[in-house]
């Protein structure tokens, strides 16, 4: 453990020495503007960024509330306990906890050596993690979830890592990168929590827990697999057959749990994919519209500038700079 940083995470920030001053509950305005307790991502994070690390708020219990984010909990030094949905859960140090947007959780206060570090990430920052993950893993389907399940759906993964010394490394990158950025740090950021989520999929044996899931849940982790390995040729027909449903009742469920059709879903598949395509290949424009399923070159043009703001050919300018 890098000891100068446990010392510098040790000393009390002004919301801490508020608390012990004048032993008050936890300021609810400081994390949400709505009734409900939805720790609001806009309080913590700037509006440019996709993702940032704080420390988790000692000496105050936090009372059941959810995120508008996904939150990594990491226990730097000495324990976390929490309620998860219905579930206790005591986390030891260098272990990891995933929550999404939708999964109710309170915590019991942290004692003055219980150094916990949140990793705060809007969902979005995701998409670029997922195009890289095999998608037959709880990992990429926690991902899935997040990203596209509108039914508020609770889920949570709890990794038991604390032995696992590249995890460990890996973490402790992302929260130098995060605390000291540079001009890389960006894309720094996004290569290391690519890694990390390799690495947990490498080690799903340290998975303790994780929650079960429902029977639609299961539907969009489905559908999200298929578009994944077929986005070129994709057919909510086979799907349906494939998935034993039938037409109508998959295509209002996809509209109902995404807020999107699966023809759109799709799309940003493709787009995605050849956004990709453009800046780490030297593939022709024609030839990423064939190998993204698209068979009228100005039909691409005009979506993906739509998507993006940009042409591809501008965009292919802007990357090799």
């Amino acid at each position: 453990m890098n000891n100068d940083l446990l010392q510098e995470f040790m000393e009390l920030n002004e919301e801490e020495r508020s608390i012990l001053e004048q032993k008050k509950e936890i300021k609810k305005d400081l994390y949400t503007s709505q009734r409900s307790f939805v720790i609001e991502s806009e309080k913590l994070l700037d509006h440019d960024k996709m993702i940032m690390v704080r420390k988790h708020t000692r000496f105050v219990d936090f009372p059941k509330h959810t995120h508008n984010y996904i939150e990594i909990n990491y226990v730097f030094n000495g324990e976390l306990h929490q309620t998860v949905g219905e579930e206790k859960l005591c986390l030891k140090k260098g272990e990891l906890l995933f929550l999404n947007q939708h999964i109710d959780h309170e915590i019991e206060a942290s004692g003055r050596e219980d150094i916990i570090i949140n990793f705060i990430i809007q969902p979005q920052f995701f998409e670029y993690i997922f195009s890289f993950l095999s998608t037959d893993n709880r990992i990429s389907n926690f991902i899935i979830n997040s990203l596209y399940n509108n039914t508020q759906d609770g889920h949570f993964l709890y990794f038991a890592v604390a032995e696992v010394e590249i995890i460990q490394k890996v973490i402790g990158r992302i929260i130098d990168e995060i605390r000291n950025p540079s001009l890389l740090s960006d894309s720094s950021i996004k290569l290391y929590i690519g890694l990390l989520m390799i690495e947990l999929i490498k080690h799903s044996d340290k998975l303790k827990r994780n929650e079960v899931y429902s029977s639609r849940q299961f539907i969009m982790l489905e559908t999200m697999k298929y578009i994944d390995k077929n986005y070129r040729n994709a057919s909510l027909y086979e799907l349906a057959h494939q998935l034993n449903q039938s037409y109508h009742s998959l295509s209002k469920h996809i509209k109902n749990a995404t807020n999107c059709t699966f023809k759109s879903l799709v799309q940003e598949k493709r787009l995605t994919i050849a956004r990709q395509l453009l800046e780490n290949t030297d593939l022709s424009i024609a030839e990423i519209v064939d190998r993204t399923g698209y068979d009228n070159v100005s039909y691409f043009y005009r979506i993906f500038r739509d998507k993006f703001g940009h042409t591809p050919k501008e965009l292919r300018e802007q990357s090799a700079q």
